[in-house]
C-alpha cells in the first residue's frame, strides 16, 4: 500500500525484502519434530545446537529423575552439544547469533541444575578461567559480552567485571580468582592508553597471565607497537569473537602455547619494524607549512545560508516508529559478525538462513520496543554564529560576531602530498578576516534512555541474546536519529537544502551537503571536544547523556557532533600530528602538552 500511494521513501526496500523472506516460506513452515523423537540425552545435545529452549528443563529433569547425576548431565549431553556448537562455529558452518542462542539453552539447563549441584557438593569443570573487563573510563560491553558468551560455550569459565573497571580491580580480581587469561575491551581512543596501563601495572607487578586485546578502536599495529612492549608476558590482539577460542585454546593448551605466543611475538616484532621505517619515510609538514597549505574556499564568492533559527531545541520522546525508517543495518549485521551488506546479507547462499531469522527478531524486538516503550529517543541541537581563526572555530551570540560564546578547537593534516591540501575542519567555516557570516551546529541524540532498566526488568539473567540485540538496535536507532536529526537541519531548521529528496540508501550514502563529524573520530580525534558540546548545550540536564572521566557518553547508544553545511565539506582523517601541532594544540586549549599527548597518543607522530 505504501509503495502505491508512495507514502514511504523505504517501501520499494521493504517489499524487496518481504519477497526475499518469503520465497519458499510454505516449505520451511513444515515444522521438523523428529528430533522430539530422540532420546533425552540426543534431544538435549539438539537443543543445544539448535538454540531450542522450549524443552529444555523437561528433559534435563527427565534424565535427572531417571537417576543422571546433575554433574554428569552438565559434562555429557549438555557439554557435547556444546563442543558441537563450538566446532561449528569454529569451522563457520555456524554464525554468532546461533552460539548466542545456544549459550542461552546452556544456562537455561545449568540455573536449573544449580540447587542440585550444590546438594551434592558438585562442580561443573572448566577448561580455564578467563577475566573480562572494559577498560577505566569506558562503558561500552557489547563486543566484550558477546566474547564472554562464546568461550563460556566452549567451556571456560568467565569472571566478567563489567566496564569502567580499573587497573587495580582486574589485578586484585585475577590474583583473588586466579584467572588464567585476562581480556581487556574498549571502544574509544582513550580506552588505548588504558590498555597500555594496565599492562605496565601487571609487569611492574610481576604478572605472568597472558592478555587479549579487543575492541573496535583496537588493532594488531597499536598493539604490537604500544601494548606489548609494555609487558614480557603474552598480549594478543583478538580481532572477532570467532578468533577468541583459537586464540584462548593456543594459549591453555601447554603443547600449542609456546610455539604459538613464540608466532606472534615474531610477528608483532615484524609490525614493529614495518611501523618503524614507514614512520621514517612518511614526510610531515610542520604545522606553520600545514597551515599555509590548508583547503581554500572562494570566500569571496560564497555566502552562507543563514539559518532560520538559532534557538536551542530539544526532542524527548521522539517516535522510534519514524526512526526505524532511517536505520542502516549493515553495521546490525556486522556487529553478529554476518558477513555482507544488508539487504544483499538477506539473499545470500551463505548467509541467508541465519540473516533472515535474526532480521525477524530484530524486527519482533523493534515492534516491542515501540509497543512497550521499552526505550526513549531524546535529542538537543543548536545553531550558532561562527567564524575560524586557524584552526579554531568560535562561536558568538548574535550577527554582530561580538560577543564570544565558545571556541572549537579542530586539528591539521600534516600528510605532505603533491596536489593536495592539508585539511582541518575549520577550513570549512568562513575565516574571520574575510567578513563573511558563517555558521556552525552542535547536537546530541540518544536512542538508550532505559537500556538498563529494561535489561534489568525485563531479560532472564541467562538472556544474553536477547540483551546484546537490545543494546545493537539502541545503537541503530541512535545512528538513526542522528540521520533524521541532520535531515531536518538540511531541509527545515537551517533549510540550506530545503528541496532535499533522498531515499534511505541515499542517506546512508551520505549523498547530501554537508557533514555531521564527531568528536573522537578521524577527523575530530579529540575526545575532550564533547565537553564543549555539553557544557553549551547543557546536555545532561536537557537529555540525560552523561560523559565519563574519559568522555564515553552514557547511554553507549549516543552520538554527538558537528553539523557543517559548506557544499566542500568533507570527512578525512587527520593521520599522524607531530609535537609542533600538538604544541599549539595544548596552547590553544590551555592545558599541558603531556596530557593532550595522553588523549591522542595513537595519532603522535613521534614516541
Amino acid at each position: 500500500e505504501d509503495l502505491i500511494l508512495n507514502r514511504s521513501d523505504t517501501a520499494t526496500e521493504r517489499l524487496t525484502i518481504l519477497a526475499q523472506k518469503t520465497k519458499g516460506k510454505k516449505k520451511s513452515n513444515i515444522v521438523d519434530d523428529q528430533w522430539c523423537k530422540l532420546q533425552p540425552a540426543e534431544r538435549i545435545s539438539h537443543a543445544l545446537v539448535h538454540g531450542i529452549t522450549d524443552h529444555i528443563v523437561k528433559d534435563i529433569e527427565e534424565l535427572r529423575q531417571a537417576g543422571s547425576v546433575p554433574l554428569e548431565l552438565i559434562e555429557g549431553p549438555l557439554m557435547d552439544g556444546m563442543k558441537i556448537v563450538g566446532n561449528l562455529f569454529g569451522a563457520g558452518k555456524m554464525f554468532l547469533p546461533q552460539v548466542v542462542r545456544s549459550a542461552r539453552v546452556m544456562k537455561i539447563a545449568v540455573e536449573h541444575l544449580e540447587p542440585y549441584l550444590e546438594a551434592e557438593k558438585g562442580k561443573q569443570s572448566s577448561r580455564g578461567k578467563i577475566l573480562l573487563a572494559t577498560v577505566k573510563g569506558d562503558v561500552h560491553d557489547i563486543g566484550k559480552n558477546i566474547v564472554g558468551v562464546v568461550l563460556g560455550c566452549n567451556n571456560f569459565e568467565i569472571i566478567d567485571l563489567g566496564v569502567m573497571v580499573s587497573a587495580e580491580t582486574i589485578l586484585q580480581t585475577a590474583k583473588d580468582k586466579d584467572v588464567d587469561i585476562i581480556g581487556l575491551s574498549g571502544l574509544i581512543t582513550p580506552s588505548l592508553e588504558e590498555m597500555v596501563h594496565v599492562a605496565k601495572e601487571m609487569e611492574r607487578l610481576n604478572f605472568k597471565n597472558p592478555i587479549l586485546i579487543g575492541g573496535a578502536t583496537t588493532s594488531r599495529l597499536h598493539t604490537a607497537v604500544k601494548i606489548e612492549p609494555q609487558y614480557s608476558g603474552n598480549i594478543i590482539h583478538v580481532s572477532d569473537a570467532s578468533r577468541s577460542v583459537t586464540v584462548v585454546n593456543n594459549l591453555m593448551q601447554k603443547d600449542k602455547k609456546e610455539s604459538y605466543t613464540a608466532f606472534v611475538k615474531e610477528q608483532y616484532e615484524s609490525l614493529r619494524s614495518d611501523y618503524k621505517e614507514k614512520s621514517k619515510n612518511t614526510n610531515l609538514l610542520s604545522h606553520q607549512e600545514a597551515l599555509k597549505n590548508r583547503f581554500k574556499i572562494d570566500w569571496t564568492n560564497y555566502t552562507p545560508i543563514k539559518p532560520n533559527a538559532f534557538k536551542r531545541l530539544i526532542f524527548r520522546n521522539y517516535s522510534i516508529s519514524e526512526l526505524r525508517e532511517y536505520i542502516d543495518w549493515t553495521p546490525f549485521f556486522k556487529a553478529w559478525e554476518l558477513p555482507g551488506r544488508y539487504p544483499n546479507v538477506l539473499s545470500s547462499t551463505h548467509t541467508k538462513k541465519e540473516a533472515i531469522k535474526l532480521f525477524d527478531d530484530a524486527n519482533a524486538m523493534l515492534d516491542k520496543i515501540i509497543t512497550e516503550s521499552l526505550l526513549e529517543a531524546r535529542a538537543v541541537f543548536q545553531l550558532f554564529h561562527a567564524q575560524s581563526i586557524d584552526d579554531d572555530v568560535v562561536l558568538y551570540a548574535d550577527d554582530s560576531y561580538t560577543t564570544k560564546i565558545a571556541t572549537l578547537h579542530f586539528l591539521r593534516t600534516q600528510k605532505e602530498k603533491t596536489g593536495r591540501s592539508n585539511i582541518s575542519l575549520a577550513d570549512f567555516i568562513a575565516p574571520q578576516n574575510s567578513g563573511v557570516q558563517d555558521y556552525i551546529g552542535l547536537f546530541t541524540v540518544t536512542a538508550g534512555i532505559n537500556t538498563e532498566q529494561t535489561i534489568c526488568n525485563r531479560f532472564e539473567k541467562h538472556d544474553e541474546y536477547g540483551q546484546i540485540m537490545l543494546k545493537l538496535l539502541a545503537d541503530r536507532l541512535a545512528e538513526a536519529f542522528a540521520e533524521r536529526l541532520h535531515q531536518l537541519i538540511r531541509k527545515k531548521y537551517w533549510g540550506y537544502a530545503q528541496d532535499e529528496q533522498l531515499s534511505n540508501d541515499e542517506l546512508i550514502k551520505e549523498s547530501y551537503q554537508g557533514i555531521r563529524p564527531a568528536p573522537g573520530y578521524p577527523a575530530c580525534p579529540d575526545h575532550l571536544e564533547k565537553k564543549t558540546i555539553f557544557e553549551i548545550l547543557d546536555i545532561v540536564n536537557q537529555i540525560g547523556v552523561s560523559l565519563t572521566e574519559k568522555c564515553a557518553m552514557i547511554p553507549t547508544a549516543s552520538v554527538a557532533g558537528y553539523y557543517f553545511a559548506n557544499e566542500e565539506a568533507k570527512y578525512f582523517s587527520v593521520g599522524k600530528l607531530t609535537k609542533d601541532q600538538i604544541i599549539d594544540y595544548a596552547k590553544r586549549k590551555e592545558m599541558s602538552v603531556k596530557e593532550i599527548e595522553k588523549w591522542l597518543a595513537p595519532y603522535l607522530a613521534y614516541q
